[in-house]
């Protein structure tokens, strides 16, 4: 079968997957790209990059990380088996590091002091912080300051770390913003490397947070098959910009037998408009200088979106899932806020796993997948963080 991961070049131009993707962007950015571009095509033939990179993802971020099975929920559920990638025990407790790292090594490699990134849920402004301190990097991080209220503790976690935390107060004041803010530095200082922490932006930045990402799936798949002597049947992700579920999905995209889903934020409900859910509710076009599916307001711009989870209310979505939507190898749901709360309090007392609410959302669609599947089939969620960074948000709510 033809291999679906695979970046497709066509008349549009380079870095696209199907019609996705691309490079919209102001002609003073096409130059800084270019040399992004360049670099990262010299690294991906230079074994010595990425015996450094692996070296540290063992040593450093403490790879690789375990599966784990929930017997206790799968007891209390029926039908299946539930399986969890835990990227929640990694180095920074997300699977952001992954990313962080290997783009970090290729600024230093190019050159670069200089280190600016966005976050959202604090998780990637965390852990480019900690990469930066490890390499000696100059720091920035923007951070919309709606999210700067909710994700205090990594926000207090990049500061210990040496970053600058710049809170953005216009729009919405959450992730959309901090890519804005990021990518008008990103425009003004030549020097600058952009370290983006999803895979989504243009060409070559999905392709480059792909790769650092896959050693997810690649781990995943190895690991599931000397446990289980098998695939999984599912292997489900939660879905904002898209880097921890591209990242699972890339060690099954051409295992015809694997049902891949991504999970979307629903928010407050799908007909209320307080949701996130971008490629369930919207429709292609432009955002942040690729080509995807986008949310968009009654103008055409970019919609204000919603989502209990800081990481996960962002109005467009990385370009390969647009790409696996259409193709039909993956299928997208959404799941709403009060449904990620239950799964987190299950995997809580079942398990004594406390989850980032992102990855809460594929494990209700999870929780909700199992009852109807035989003893015999499996499901893997890709647990993509810890939920330390979320207690003061989900205790009010459940009256604890």
């Amino acid at each position: 079968m033809e291999k679906l991961s695979a970046v497709h070049t066509n008349a549009a131009g380079k870095g696209f997957y199907g019609e996705f993707g691309g490079s919209y962007v102001p002609e003073e950015l096409k130059p800084r790209l270019e040399e992004l571009e360049r670099a990262y095509e010299d690294i991906l033939s230079d074994q010595s990059f990425f015996e450094e990179f692996h070296r540290l993802l063992k040593e450093y971020v403490g790879r690789p990380s375990a599966i784990t099975e929930c017997q206790n929920i799968s007891k209390k559920f029926g039908g299946g088996r539930l399986f969890l990638k835990r990227e929640d025990l990694n180095h920074t407790g997300a699977h952001k590091i992954n990313n962080a790292l290997g783009q970090a090594l290729l600024a230093k490699r190019m050159g670069k002091n200089r280190v600016i990134a966005e976050t959202g849920a604090g998780m990637h402004g965390t852990a480019t912080a900690t990469v930066c301190a490890l390499l000696g990097l100059q720091c920035t991080i923007y951070m919309g300051a709606v999210d700067v209220k909710r994700q205090a503790p990594n926000v207090a976690r990049m500061k210990v770390l040496g970053a600058e935390v710049v809170p953005v107060t216009f729009g919405q004041q959450t992730l959309k913003e901090a890519v804005d803010a990021a990518l008008t530095e990103y425009v003004k200082d030549p020097d600058v490397f952009y370290l983006l922490g999803s895979a989504v932006g243009p060409h070559p930045y999905p392709a480059i947070v792909r790769k650092f990402q896959s050693v997810i799936g690649e781990e995943a798949r190895r690991q599931f098959m000397e446990r289980e002597g098998k695939m999984p049947d599912y292997v489900v992700a939660c879905v904002g910009g898209g880097s921890n579920a591209i990242g699972l999905f890339s060690g099954f995209i051409n295992d015809p037998s694997v049902k891949i889903v991504g999970v979307e934020p629903a928010g407050k409900g799908l007909d209320t408009g307080e949701h996130a859910a971008t490629l369930v509710a919207g429709k292609p076009g432009i955002i942040h200088g690729f080509k995807s599916y986008v949310l968009t307001d009654e103008k055409g711009e970019p919609a204000e979106v919603y989502s209990i989870s800081a990481g996960l209310d962002y109005p467009g979505v990385g370009p390969e899932h647009a790409y696996l939507k259409e193709s039909g190898r993956a299928q997208y749901v959404a799941v709403t806020d009060q449904q990620a709360l239950e799964a987190f309090s299950e995997l809580c007392r079942l398990e004594g796993i406390i989850p980032a609410l992102e990855s809460s959302h594929a494990l209700a669609y999870a929780l909700e997948l199992l009852p109807n599947l035989n003893a015999d089939e499996s499901v893997l969620v890709n647990l993509s963080g810890r939920g330390d960074k979320d207690l003061d948000t989900v205790l009010p709510i459940l009256g604890l």
